[in-house]
Protein backbone atom coordinates (compact mmCIF):
# COMPACT_ATOMS: atom_id res chain seq x y z
CA UNK A 1 0.00 0.00 0.00
CA UNK A 2 1.56 3.31 -0.90
CA UNK A 3 2.17 5.56 2.22
CA UNK A 4 0.38 9.23 2.23
CA UNK A 5 2.17 12.30 1.19
CA UNK A 6 3.68 13.79 3.28
CA UNK A 7 2.25 16.52 5.45
CA UNK A 8 3.76 20.14 5.86
CA UNK A 9 3.53 22.18 8.93
CA UNK A 10 -0.29 23.90 9.13
CA UNK A 11 1.36 25.56 12.55
CA UNK A 12 3.17 28.57 10.31
CA UNK A 13 3.32 29.32 6.61
CA UNK A 14 5.20 26.96 5.10
CA UNK A 15 8.48 27.83 2.85
CA UNK A 16 8.89 27.02 -0.54
CA UNK A 17 12.31 27.05 -2.20
CA UNK A 18 11.73 27.31 -6.44
CA UNK A 19 15.48 26.10 -8.15
CA UNK A 20 14.98 27.41 -11.96
CA UNK A 21 12.38 30.26 -11.59
CA UNK A 22 11.92 30.74 -15.02
CA UNK A 23 8.66 31.57 -17.20
CA UNK A 24 6.73 28.34 -15.35
CA UNK A 25 8.40 29.32 -11.98
CA UNK A 26 7.01 32.90 -12.36
CA UNK A 27 3.54 31.65 -12.88
CA UNK A 28 3.85 29.30 -10.16
CA UNK A 29 5.09 31.68 -7.53
CA UNK A 30 1.76 33.65 -8.80
CA UNK A 31 -0.02 30.93 -7.45
CA UNK A 32 1.40 30.35 -4.24
CA UNK A 33 2.70 33.47 -3.10
CA UNK A 34 -0.51 34.43 -0.86
CA UNK A 35 -0.16 31.04 1.24
CA UNK A 36 3.98 30.19 1.13
CA UNK A 37 7.03 31.93 1.60
CA UNK A 38 8.44 31.76 -1.28
CA UNK A 39 12.66 31.63 -2.10
CA UNK A 40 14.07 31.79 -5.31
CA UNK A 41 17.70 30.87 -6.35
CA UNK A 42 18.81 33.00 -9.30
CA UNK A 43 22.59 33.23 -10.71
CA UNK A 44 21.82 36.73 -11.52
CA UNK A 45 22.04 39.82 -9.27
CA UNK A 46 20.13 41.30 -11.74
CA UNK A 47 16.82 39.17 -11.22
CA UNK A 48 16.62 39.78 -7.72
CA UNK A 49 14.46 43.19 -8.00
CA UNK A 50 11.90 41.09 -10.38
CA UNK A 51 11.63 38.08 -7.97
CA UNK A 52 10.82 40.79 -4.52
CA UNK A 53 7.83 42.45 -6.81
CA UNK A 54 6.71 39.13 -7.31
CA UNK A 55 6.88 38.02 -3.86
CA UNK A 56 9.82 35.53 -3.24
CA UNK A 57 12.82 36.86 -1.75
CA UNK A 58 15.71 35.92 -4.25
CA UNK A 59 19.13 33.97 -3.21
CA UNK A 60 22.08 34.72 -5.62
CA UNK A 61 23.56 30.93 -5.97
CA UNK A 62 24.91 28.87 -8.77
CA UNK A 63 24.09 25.37 -9.27
CA UNK A 64 27.48 24.85 -11.50
CA UNK A 65 29.07 26.34 -8.46
CA UNK A 66 28.57 24.16 -5.14
CA UNK A 67 30.30 26.20 -2.92
CA UNK A 68 27.40 29.05 -3.29
CA UNK A 69 24.84 26.56 -2.14
CA UNK A 70 25.85 25.74 0.93
CA UNK A 71 22.99 27.50 3.33
CA UNK A 72 20.04 26.26 1.26
CA UNK A 73 19.78 23.38 3.25
CA UNK A 74 18.02 24.24 6.31
CA UNK A 75 15.45 27.25 4.28
CA UNK A 76 12.51 25.13 3.01
CA UNK A 77 9.83 22.72 4.12
CA UNK A 78 9.76 22.18 0.03
CA UNK A 79 11.47 22.33 -3.30
CA UNK A 80 10.88 22.96 -6.75
CA UNK A 81 13.32 21.86 -8.82
CA UNK A 82 12.76 23.49 -12.11
CA UNK A 83 16.26 24.08 -13.63
CA UNK A 84 17.47 22.16 -16.23
CA UNK A 85 20.55 19.61 -16.82
CA UNK A 86 23.64 21.23 -18.07
CA UNK A 87 24.15 21.42 -22.29
CA UNK A 88 26.95 18.11 -22.19
CA UNK A 89 27.76 15.02 -20.17
CA UNK A 90 26.61 11.99 -19.12
CA UNK A 91 25.00 13.25 -15.99
CA UNK A 92 23.36 15.68 -13.90
CA UNK A 93 25.80 17.58 -11.81
CA UNK A 94 23.52 20.75 -11.08
CA UNK A 95 21.13 18.48 -9.11
CA UNK A 96 23.47 16.28 -7.32
CA UNK A 97 24.95 20.10 -6.19
CA UNK A 98 21.38 20.70 -5.26
CA UNK A 99 21.02 17.75 -3.47
CA UNK A 100 23.87 17.74 -1.15
CA UNK A 101 23.39 21.41 -0.46
CA UNK A 102 19.50 20.18 0.63
CA UNK A 103 20.66 17.04 2.78
CA UNK A 104 23.05 19.52 4.97
CA UNK A 105 20.06 20.68 6.21
CA UNK A 106 17.69 17.88 6.47
CA UNK A 107 14.79 20.35 6.47
CA UNK A 108 12.84 19.58 3.43
CA UNK A 109 10.10 17.32 3.12
CA UNK A 110 8.82 17.53 0.05
CA UNK A 111 10.69 17.87 -3.63
CA UNK A 112 9.06 18.32 -7.05
CA UNK A 113 11.29 17.47 -9.58
CA UNK A 114 10.42 18.71 -13.70
CA UNK A 115 12.07 16.04 -15.84
CA UNK A 116 10.96 15.58 -19.37
CA UNK A 117 8.81 12.95 -21.46
CA UNK A 118 11.96 12.38 -23.77
CA UNK A 119 13.25 9.92 -21.12
CA UNK A 120 11.05 7.19 -22.87
CA UNK A 121 12.93 7.60 -26.02
CA UNK A 122 10.95 6.49 -29.28
CA UNK A 123 7.61 4.55 -28.68
CA UNK A 124 6.77 4.12 -31.85
CA UNK A 125 3.33 6.20 -31.45
CA UNK A 126 2.35 3.39 -28.44
CA UNK A 127 -0.35 5.19 -25.59
CA UNK A 128 0.98 4.53 -22.18
CA UNK A 129 1.19 5.17 -18.25
CA UNK A 130 3.93 6.22 -15.96
CA UNK A 131 5.09 2.39 -15.55
CA UNK A 132 7.05 2.16 -18.49
CA UNK A 133 10.74 1.71 -18.74
CA UNK A 134 12.66 4.94 -19.54
CA UNK A 135 14.79 4.40 -22.61
CA UNK A 136 16.68 7.79 -23.25
CA UNK A 137 17.94 8.25 -27.04
CA UNK A 138 19.75 10.97 -26.25
CA UNK A 139 22.68 12.54 -24.37
CA UNK A 140 19.95 15.24 -23.30
CA UNK A 141 17.34 12.80 -21.88
CA UNK A 142 20.07 10.81 -20.15
CA UNK A 143 20.89 13.63 -18.20
CA UNK A 144 17.29 13.66 -17.10
CA UNK A 145 17.13 10.32 -15.97
CA UNK A 146 20.41 10.79 -14.25
CA UNK A 147 18.80 13.60 -12.79
CA UNK A 148 15.77 11.57 -11.53
CA UNK A 149 17.44 8.60 -10.54
CA UNK A 150 19.19 11.46 -8.07
CA UNK A 151 16.50 12.66 -6.45
CA UNK A 152 14.74 9.72 -6.16
CA UNK A 153 17.84 8.37 -4.12
CA UNK A 154 17.54 11.62 -2.10
CA UNK A 155 14.13 11.16 -1.34
CA UNK A 156 15.16 7.25 0.50
CA UNK A 157 18.01 8.53 2.11
CA UNK A 158 16.68 11.62 3.71
CA UNK A 159 12.60 10.48 3.92
CA UNK A 160 11.54 13.60 1.81
CA UNK A 161 8.12 13.02 -0.44
CA UNK A 162 10.37 13.07 -4.13
CA UNK A 163 7.35 13.51 -6.90
CA UNK A 164 9.05 14.06 -10.40
CA UNK A 165 6.63 15.31 -13.16
CA UNK A 166 7.68 14.19 -16.80
CA UNK A 167 6.76 16.91 -18.99
CA UNK A 168 6.24 17.37 -22.58
CA UNK A 169 5.63 20.50 -24.85
CA UNK A 170 5.32 23.46 -23.33
CA UNK A 171 3.37 26.13 -24.76
CA UNK A 172 1.13 29.32 -23.81
CA UNK A 173 0.62 32.72 -26.09
CA UNK A 174 2.47 34.50 -23.64
CA UNK A 175 5.35 32.29 -23.20
CA UNK A 176 8.80 33.44 -24.87
CA UNK A 177 9.44 31.12 -27.51
CA UNK A 178 6.41 29.39 -26.51
CA UNK A 179 3.75 29.83 -29.60
CA UNK A 180 3.89 27.98 -32.78
CA UNK A 181 3.30 30.77 -34.78
CA UNK A 182 7.24 31.85 -34.16
CA UNK A 183 8.26 28.94 -36.29
CA UNK A 184 5.24 28.50 -38.25
CA UNK A 185 7.14 32.81 -39.35
CA UNK A 186 10.56 30.49 -39.75
CA UNK A 187 8.80 28.14 -42.70
CA UNK A 188 10.45 25.28 -40.59
CA UNK A 189 9.00 22.44 -42.26
CA UNK A 190 7.42 19.09 -40.37
CA UNK A 191 6.97 15.19 -42.16
CA UNK A 192 4.62 14.09 -44.33
CA UNK A 193 2.06 12.64 -42.65
CA UNK A 194 3.46 8.68 -43.52
CA UNK A 195 6.70 9.62 -41.38
CA UNK A 196 5.05 12.17 -38.46
CA UNK A 197 5.29 11.10 -34.89
CA UNK A 198 2.46 11.47 -32.25
CA UNK A 199 3.68 14.45 -29.75
CA UNK A 200 2.31 15.47 -26.66
CA UNK A 201 1.41 19.35 -25.38
CA UNK A 202 0.76 20.99 -21.60
CA UNK A 203 -0.14 24.30 -21.70
CA UNK A 204 2.25 26.16 -19.07
CA UNK A 205 -0.35 27.60 -17.05
CA UNK A 206 -1.76 23.90 -16.19
CA UNK A 207 1.93 22.90 -15.79
CA UNK A 208 2.45 25.56 -13.09
CA UNK A 209 -0.71 24.19 -11.32
CA UNK A 210 0.06 20.58 -11.69
CA UNK A 211 3.12 21.74 -9.57
CA UNK A 212 1.36 23.34 -7.30
CA UNK A 213 -1.02 20.15 -6.82
CA UNK A 214 2.37 18.43 -6.52
CA UNK A 215 3.47 20.17 -3.45
CA UNK A 216 0.35 19.60 -1.69
CA UNK A 217 -1.21 16.06 -3.00
CA UNK A 218 2.10 14.33 -4.84
CA UNK A 219 2.31 10.78 -3.72
CA UNK A 220 6.38 9.02 -2.57
CA UNK A 221 8.91 8.49 -5.22
CA UNK A 222 5.87 8.64 -7.88
CA UNK A 223 6.07 9.71 -11.09
CA UNK A 224 3.12 11.89 -12.91
CA UNK A 225 2.52 12.64 -17.03
CA UNK A 226 1.51 16.27 -17.26
CA UNK A 227 0.68 15.92 -20.65
CA UNK A 228 -2.77 16.93 -21.57
CA UNK A 229 -5.50 15.02 -23.75
CA UNK A 230 -4.21 16.11 -27.38
CA UNK A 231 -3.72 12.97 -29.61
CA UNK A 232 -2.37 14.88 -32.72
CA UNK A 233 1.05 13.79 -34.87
CA UNK A 234 3.75 16.98 -34.57
CA UNK A 235 2.66 17.89 -38.59
CA UNK A 236 -1.62 17.64 -37.46
CA UNK A 237 -0.82 20.11 -34.23
CA UNK A 238 1.75 22.64 -36.69
CA UNK A 239 -1.38 22.31 -39.42
CA UNK A 240 -3.98 23.27 -36.77
CA UNK A 241 -1.83 26.54 -35.37
CA UNK A 242 -1.22 27.74 -38.99
CA UNK A 243 -5.45 27.23 -38.76
CA UNK A 244 -5.81 29.41 -35.87
CA UNK A 245 -3.41 31.93 -36.49
CA UNK A 246 -4.32 32.64 -40.58
CA UNK A 247 -0.38 31.84 -41.67
CA UNK A 248 0.21 29.31 -44.30
CA UNK A 249 0.33 25.52 -43.47
CA UNK A 250 3.90 24.57 -43.12
CA UNK A 251 5.82 22.33 -46.04
CA UNK A 252 5.64 18.81 -45.63
CA UNK A 253 8.95 17.01 -46.18
CA UNK A 254 10.09 13.24 -46.12
CA UNK A 255 11.89 12.36 -43.34
CA UNK A 256 14.92 11.81 -45.64
CA UNK A 257 14.65 15.48 -46.56
CA UNK A 258 14.68 16.15 -43.21
CA UNK A 259 17.92 14.09 -42.18
CA UNK A 260 19.40 16.28 -44.98
CA UNK A 261 18.23 20.34 -43.86
CA UNK A 262 17.03 20.16 -40.46
CA UNK A 263 18.98 20.66 -37.34
CA UNK A 264 20.30 17.31 -35.16
CA UNK A 265 18.34 18.83 -32.17
CA UNK A 266 15.12 19.74 -34.30
CA UNK A 267 15.54 15.85 -36.51
CA UNK A 268 15.62 14.20 -32.52
CA UNK A 269 12.35 15.98 -31.57
CA UNK A 270 11.11 14.11 -34.94
CA UNK A 271 12.10 10.68 -34.63
CA UNK A 272 10.60 10.00 -31.39
CA UNK A 273 6.23 8.97 -31.24
CA UNK A 274 4.49 8.53 -28.15
CA UNK A 275 1.10 8.99 -26.92
CA UNK A 276 0.70 9.89 -22.89
CA UNK A 277 -1.70 8.98 -20.20
CA UNK A 278 -2.57 11.18 -17.93
CA UNK A 279 -4.52 9.27 -15.48
CA UNK A 280 -2.64 10.24 -12.00
CA UNK A 281 -2.13 13.68 -12.92
CA UNK A 282 -6.07 13.72 -13.08
CA UNK A 283 -6.55 11.23 -10.78
CA UNK A 284 -3.88 11.43 -8.06
CA UNK A 285 -3.21 15.25 -8.57
CA UNK A 286 -6.95 16.07 -8.45
CA UNK A 287 -6.34 18.46 -11.27
CA UNK A 288 -8.92 19.27 -14.18
CA UNK A 289 -6.91 21.02 -17.27
CA UNK A 290 -8.11 24.83 -17.95
CA UNK A 291 -7.14 23.77 -21.30
CA UNK A 292 -7.61 20.15 -22.13
CA UNK A 293 -6.25 20.04 -25.93
CA UNK A 294 -3.84 22.38 -27.82
CA UNK A 295 -6.80 23.88 -29.21
CA UNK A 296 -8.23 25.18 -26.40
CA UNK A 297 -4.65 26.19 -25.37
CA UNK A 298 -4.17 28.37 -28.37
CA UNK A 299 -7.80 30.32 -28.90
CA UNK A 300 -8.01 30.58 -25.06
CA UNK A 301 -4.93 30.75 -23.51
Amino acid sequence: MTPPPTPLSRARRPTLLIVGCGDVGMRVLRLVRARWRVLALTTSVHRCAALRAAGAQPLVGDLDDPATLGRLGGLADAVLHLAPPPASGDGDPRTAALLRALARGGRVARLVYGSTTGVYGDCGGARFDETRAVAPATPRAQRRVDAEARVRHFGRMTNCNVSILRIPGIYATDRPGGHPRERLGRGTPVLASEDDVFTNHIHADDLARACVRALHRGLPQRVVHTSDDTDLRMGDYFDLAADLCHLPRPLRITRAQAQETLSPMLLSFMSESRRLRNDRLKRELGLALRYPTVADGLTRG
